[in-house]
């Protein structure tokens, strides 16, 4: 276990983390933290948990249409199928 002190940072309060705590969140000076509610009280993660979550379900996409995904990497661009967007009108070069 591990202690914080609360101590005033001017006209505020701060927490000063000890290295320890520091190197396994991988954070320095100046990057954010994310406090979040749980049952337990809070938890200081260096994620936003909005985005980890996005990217977990991102996660769970790629793995369900692995199969989706390599085609579109292995079929060239004049073969790839139409996505409704159009097509660059050509300059002419007169």
């Amino acid at each position: 276990m591990f202690t914080a002190k609360v101590t005033t940072v001017g006209n505020s309060l701060g927490i000063v983390l000890p290295r320890e705590i520091l190197a396994r969140l991988r954070v320095d000076k100046g990057d954010l933290l994310f406090l979040v509610e749980s049952p337990l009280g809070f938890e200081m993660t260096p994620y936003e948990p909005a985005f980890a979550a996005q990217m977990q379900h991102a996660e769970q996409v790629m793995r369900s249409e692995r199969n989706v995904l390599r085609l579109l990497v292995d079929t060239p661009p004049e073969q790839a199928p139409a996505t409704g967007a159009r097509p660059s009108p050509e300059r002419s070069t007169k």
